[in-house]
């Protein structure tokens, strides 16, 4: 196809505008995600921090709890620094292989996050509808395997996203990214050329990780709710509930979240531009920031041991 003379070869440097529209009061909008994103670091460490040192804790459920925390942190930490850049100490400006790898990160933790999740789910089916058989299915082997797969599960998935975007992707109409960090169809739509393969892919990556892990969390839970219905005692229904509240709170979230900024980012095209920006940040600092708070309130294991460090008795 012909490149008109306004295209760039292969950028090396790429700039982040940030909020579009909202460039002036950007750096107000950078206390409430800093908050949010200190908040986050410093639940999920206090988490990873509790389940660690409590041999009591050293159970699957916690185990995965431990594992969506990490990834909870490194998923907050890349995109907060580019985000505060831009927002605070005006350095829009990003290498294009550093944009690229930003991009497989955010993805990839995002994917890894769906798959703990549907691990949790799993997990809790097994303890409350096979509880004799918890012990033996769920070993530090298998944990071990299920952490593998599901990290292997969403780098292998999006790794050929940066491959499409390097090799397919050669010129660019500018080199502005109308967003806050480098995102995949706001860095694809930069280019003037082999754009179809590239969202294509994007779409299928979306939906086979959101689409696979949704429906089996989805089956999970209702088994489980058939299973809690049919229990002869209301102490078993309430404790065996009550234990999931959490895990369903943290599905729904991510989830809702997910899907309405995935459908207002590609169908709300008369949304202005700095409500996508907005939901797709928020979407990603959200899930990090919400998660430390649901389980330390819901979980009870979990919240004595906080207040215990955040409170400690003073000795008599």
């Amino acid at each position: 196809m012909p490149i008109s003379n306004i295209t760039v070869f292969m950028p090396s440097v790429l700039t982040l505008r940030g909020i579009p529209g909202l460039e002036s009061v950007q750096c107000w909008i950078g206390i409430p995600f800093c908050a949010m994103y200190i908040i986050a670091m410093v639940g999920n460490s206090l988490l990873l921090y509790i389940i660690k040192s409590e041999r009591s804790l050293h159970e699957p459920m916690y185990i995965f709890l431990g594992m969506l925390g990490a990834t909870d942190i490194a998923l907050g930490s890349s995109i907060m620094p580019t985000m505060l850049g831009i927002f605070w100490f005006h350095m829009p400006e990003i290498y294009f292989d550093s944009c690229l790898l930003q991009m497989w990160l955010i993805h990839t933790f995002q994917c890894t996050e769906s798959g703990i999740l549907l691990a949790m789910a799993l997990d809790r089916y097994v303890a409350i509808c096979y509880p004799l058989r918890h012990a033996t299915v769920f070993t530090r082997r298998l944990l071990t395997q299920i952490g593998a797969v599901v990290i292997l599960r969403a780098a292998i998935l999006v790794a050929p996203c940066l491959v499409l975007i390097k090799c397919r992707l050669q010129f660019y109409h500018t080199t502005v990214i109308s967003h806050s960090y480098c995102e995949h169809m706001a860095i694809v739509k930069l280019a003037a050329e082999n754009v179809q393969v590239n969202k294509i892919y994007g779409l299928f990556v979306a939906f086979s990780v959101a689409g696979f892990d949704l429906i089996f969390i989805a089956l999970s839970y209702i088994q489980i709710f058939l299973t809690v219905f049919h229990l002869p005692q209301k102490e078993a229904r309430f404790k065996a509930f009550n234990t999931c509240i959490a895990h369903i709170c943290v599905f729904l979230q991510l989830y809702l979240l997910a899907f309405f900024s995935f459908f207002t980012h590609r169908f709300g095209s008369h949304i202005p531009p700095y409500i996508h920006i907005l939901f797709s940040s928020i979407y990603l600092l959200f899930p990090p920031f919400l998660n430390p708070l649901v389980y330390g309130i819901k979980t009870k294991q979990i919240r004595i041991h906080m207040v215990r460090i955040v409170c400690p008795l003073n000795p008599p």
